[in-house]
């Protein structure tokens, strides 16, 4: 059973909705540890001063910013507690959008947010009136002395809660490198019709089981086989297939690869029965 890692309310205009905020997320990342490969055992990390040699105590260290090569201001726990945000209880909505006006690059983490003891009724009331309206509410949270911004909206009953990005921290498309001028490349309609016949026939409903983490699935099967003992034959890595330098052929390739997997395969017949011969 997951626990409520917070509490507080939700705030807007005059309404308080008391609630309790739980993570949505259950990363199952296979994390290793670092061992000497001789003696077996768990490497120790250690804060060595690189002058001296000396291992450093804990209370000795404090955080520095670069400002230059080998050269830091230093900055004590006192004075970034005097510049954290005021440790709030609530969720203060400040405006509501409609979802479509969010970019899916702002959200960063997914909560889920649930009724507190006796806030129920306000809880529904918000739930379904944001769905009736279609929109998202964006708010600020302090959680873990940072502030945050964060978008709200109901899904399948239950309010969740999105942690986003802010503004100066997604690079833009226009700092990237490589990309084409506008009018460099184009791209004719016999291009563009193929292209859509490939995205058509691989276009289906989402269905978020059917993918599942290949590349974990296969870590842990090797963790388990070693600890039974078996000896692992590692295997040479597949050929990259060749690229195709004709784009029409490759997209008439790809059409016909997507038509052949979407073909159901025809059912085995039933082996026909011996006749008998007739009896005199």
């Amino acid at each position: 059973m997951a626990r409520a890692m917070w509490s507080g309310a939700i705030s807007f205009g005059l309404v308080n909705i008391p609630v309790k905020l739980f993570s949505a997320v259950s990363r199952k990342t296979v994390r290793f540890h670092q061992i000497d490969a001789e003696s077996g055992q768990r490497i120790r990390q250690q804060r060595i001063n690189p002058d001296s040699g000396d291992e450093v105590p804990y209370e000795r260290i404090v955080k520095g910013y670069e400002v230059g090569p080998d050269r830091y201001v230093t900055i004590t726990p006192e004075e970034l507690e005097s510049l954290e945000p005021q440790k709030t209880r609530t969720i203060d909505i400040e405006e509501f959008v409609d979802l479509e006006e969010i970019d899916p690059v702002y959200y960063d983490h997914p909560y889920y947010l649930v009724p507190d003891t006796g806030a129920a009724k306000a809880y529904q009331l918000l739930v379904d009136s944001m769905e009736e309206a279609g929109k998202v509410a964006v708010a600020r949270v302090v959680l873990r002395s940072k502030e945050h911004l964060v978008a709200i909206r109901p899904r399948d009953g239950v309010l969740t809660m999105e942690t986003m990005l802010f503004a100066d921290e997604v690079v833009q498309p226009d700092a990237l490198e490589g990309l084409p001028d506008d009018g460099e490349v184009e791209t004719s309609d016999r291009e563009l019709a193929m292209a859509r016949q490939l995205i058509d026939s691989l276009t289906s409903e989402f269905d978020p089981a059917k993918y599942h983490d290949e590349y974990r699935e296969r870590v842990l099967d090797l963790i388990e086989r070693k600890a039974q003992g078996e000896t692992i034959v590692v295997e040479a890595p597949s050929e990259e297939p060749e690229q195709v330098p004709d784009l029409m052929a490759a997209l008439e390739a790809s059409i016909a690869g997507a038509k052949k997997q979407s073909k159901p395969k025809p059912k085995r017949r039933a082996p026909a029965k011996k006749k008998t011969a007739a009896k005199s």
